[in-house]
């Protein structure tokens, strides 16, 4: 059974993705929250999977080398992802620099702890979770479109670097999505849900291994109401 590793898997989309690619995967499940990740693996065991989880702060670069040395992946879902809609002038250094450091830091510490396993072997999967934010901008969104462009040039500058090395890399870009994430500043009804973006993920994984979607992006199909 190939194993799947999805960060921020406690919650939202993130956890979405992790239930969906445990029909056919093992499953590494990293967040912050101990109490939330057992929940999950509860639930994944109760459908007849298995989870595997890791309590870890993926910005503490330290502790990704710590807790996932050794740890062979299959599939890498960098998924965590935090937001902080505000104009600049009003925007604290350190609501900037979490946003830098959970969207940015972590992709490269998580990457890297992973990466080398899937280059010796030869294959392997990195999907990022962006945003339609990384092609698009709106007052409020000076750190978190910023680092949403970032995932996009991370994502198609590693996808030249490793595909001839038998590893693919895509990043999935989805609009509004219906998690807390967004929760309160509009409704809910038109928007994305995460099982849809937990579908791309899978779609992605489960094309053949000599073909790359290398970007997915994500609409919704209705009118926002």
């Amino acid at each position: 059974m190939p194993t799947a590793l999805v960060t921020g898997a406690s919650r939202g989309i993130g956890r979405a993705i992790a239930l969906r690619l445990a029909a056919d995967h093992d499953v590494v499940a990293v967040a912050r929250s101990a109490d939330a990740l057992q929940a999950l693996a509860r639930g994944i065991e109760a459908r007849g999977g298995r989870c595997r989880a890791i309590p870890l702060d993926v910005t503490d670069a330290a502790a990704v080398r710590e807790r996932l040395a050794g740890v062979e992946v299959d599939v890498l879902v960098n998924n965590a992802g935090v937001g902080v809609m505000k104009p600049l002038l009003e925007m604290a250094p350190e609501e900037w620099a979490r946003q830098l450091d959970v969207n940015v830091n972590a992709l490269y510490h998580v990457t890297r702890a992973v990466l080398p396993g899937m280059v010796d072997r030869g294959r392997g999967y990195v999907i990022t979770i962006g945003s339609l934010a990384g092609r698009n901008t709106f007052a409020g969104g000076t750190a978190y479109t910023g680092t949403k462009h970032f995932v996009i040039g991370f994502s198609e500058s590693l996808m030249l670097e490793v595909r001839d090395r038998g590893v693919r890399v895509s990043v999935v870009m989805p609009g509004s999505v219906d998690t807390d994430f967004g929760r309160g500043r509009t409704g809910a009804e038109w928007k994305l849900t995460a099982d849809e973006v937990a579908d791309a993920v899978a779609y992605l994984v489960s094309t053949p291994p000599h073909a790359l979607v290398s970007r997915v992006e994500m609409r919704p199909a209705i009118p926002k109401k």
